[in-house]
């Protein structure tokens, strides 16, 4: 069920913005230090900068793996990487991204044809930030962008289609619950662990939705644990956090009840996997299930359970 409903939830494969790749943990280790560069290190060697191998990560045009000192791009990926044909021309232009004007003039439609159909839900943001006007700004990748252009050019010209008006006038924007989705689907595609993928679908749920979903404390507090950060920073001003808020948290109802059904459902797949920990249970060898997330002493476990 939770698969189905996940399938539903999709977006599209993914300058700066707030988002990012968030590595869940088990995505990958490093063998050895060796075998394996810093990600600053990595970014010089594929000639990107910084917020740019982020992106190829979150993208998976790069695999990162994840180590206790953080994340490190094996050496063997990097020599795969630059080898592939059109090395570095054809890896830029996967990466390219666009706000609405740029986006605009690449498919030759005006800005606002762009934003009803972004808001339409044709294609799925890759990024955003908040502007110096606490405004919500969308980027896109250029390929995406190109991808729809190629499938449907009859809604480049002409009139828009009644469907899209009558959404639209509603109010309707599907451009966060896209983004969402497609944040959702990168991190579940980074991790077969069952509670890690429950935690995945419990990240943009509030918390009284979590706990409509997961009635037992103990697996909210799991879970709740679980939940991987959606964007790698928050603002550091209130008004501005207020605002990555409403983008991080789903606020439809349609979509809040498929993200319950489809987090009920992950949570019934790992309860048979293994059992959510107790604040009392002994540990258990690893990869049966965790008594509790590493480093978490026993009194603050209790908290935890305490606030769900």
């Amino acid at each position: 069920m939770a698969v189905r409903v996940h399938q539903e939830l999709r977006g599209r494969r993914g300058p700066q913005g707030l988002d990012g790749p968030v590595e869940p943990a088990g995505a990958g280790k490093s063998s050895g230090p060796g075998e394996s560069v810093a990600f600053s290190t990595a970014a010089r060697a594929l000639g990107l900068k910084p917020l740019e191998l982020e992106l190829a990560v979150q993208l998976e045009e790069v695999r990162a793996l994840t180590t206790g000192t953080g994340r490190r791009v094996a050496r063997e990926e990097l020599a795969r990487v630059t080898a592939a044909e059109g090395f570095p021309e054809a890896l830029r232009a996967r990466l390219r991204v666009v706000g609405t004007a740029e986006g605009a003039e690449l498919l030759g439609i005006s800005q606002g044809r762009l934003t009803r159909l972004a808001r339409g839900g044709f294609f799925a943001p890759v990024r955003f930030y908040v502007n110096r006007y606490r405004a919500v700004v969308w980027l896109y990748l250029a390929a995406d962008l190109i991808e729809f252009a190629a499938r449907q050019p009859e809604l480049l010209t002409g009139r828009t289609p009644p469907g899209l008006t009558a959404t639209l006038a509603a109010g309707e924007d599907a451009r966060g619950a896209k983004w969402r989705a497609r944040r959702i689907d990168q991190l579940l595609a980074r991790t077969r662990d069952p509670w890690e993928r429950a935690g995945a679908l419990a990240a943009v749920l509030g918390s009284i939705e979590l706990a409509s979903a997961v009635d037992d404390p103990h697996e909210r507090a799991y879970v709740r644990e679980l939940r991987p950060a959606l964007i790698p920073v928050r603002p550091t001003a209130a008004a501005a956090r207020e605002v990555v808020d409403t983008v991080l948290t789903a606020d439809d109802p349609r979509e809040i009840m498929r993200y319950r059904v489809a987090l009920a459902s992950a949570v019934r797949d790992a309860r048979r996997s293994r059992p959510a920990p107790r604040p009392d249970a002994a540990v258990v060898p690893p990869h049966s299930g965790r008594t509790r997330p590493p480093g978490r002493p026993r009194s603050l476990w209790r908290k935890l359970v305490g606030r769900c």
